[in-house]
């Protein structure tokens, strides 16, 4: 089964609320593994930038392992969990795979995921510039890959790479 298509959509300034919202709910529920932050990342977390509609959350956590049990926790609250890259973070999607409204990532606080992360959200925010070339390079993506979430996401690796070795 293919995925759903890929659809980017203008800036929503809702989106910041629906992240706040699913963070009051991730902070109680995650309260025994969560040693950092709760981060609102991802296009959605970056105003006048075009996403798709899904809110990204990272959680920050001591380690993998040290986090396995908020699995069980994280699907009892509706999320479903997939082991995509668990080298580096427990992943999940709600409310269904293929109608997805939010993505928990728990990565180990202050790893090198995290930073990556979190610096290339700020340089989204801080340069007009460069996020008019990202929101470009996700429309001309999105077209090419329509329903190939996988090939989108790796085909913007190399334009997030290199926007955070020019920082």
């Amino acid at each position: 089964m293919a995925d759903p298509e890929i659809i980017i959509e203008s800036y929503n300034k809702n989106w910041p609320l629906a992240f706040t919202q699913e963070k009051a709910l991730l902070v109680k529920i995650l309260a025994p593994w969560s040693t950092g932050n709760i981060e609102h990342v991802g296009s959605t977390s970056v105003p006048d930038l075009p996403a798709k509609p899904i809110i990204d959350i990272m959680v920050g956590v001591e380690s993998l392992p040290q986090s396995l049990d908020a699995i069980p926790i994280l699907e009892q609250n509706g999320y479903c969990y997939y082991p995509y890259k668990s080298d580096v973070m427990h992943w999940f999607c709600k409310p269904s795979p293929e109608v997805r409204t939010h993505h928990v990532h728990l990565v180990p606080f202050e790893s090198p995921l995290w930073q990556e992360r979190i610096g290339f959200r700020e340089i989204l925010r801080k340069d007009s510039k460069i996020r008019q070339e990202y929101a470009q390079l996700k429309y001309q993506l999105a077209e090419r890959f329509p329903t190939d979430r996988e090939q989108y996401t790796q085909n913007k690796w190399p334009f997030i790479q290199r926007v955070l070795q020019g920082a």
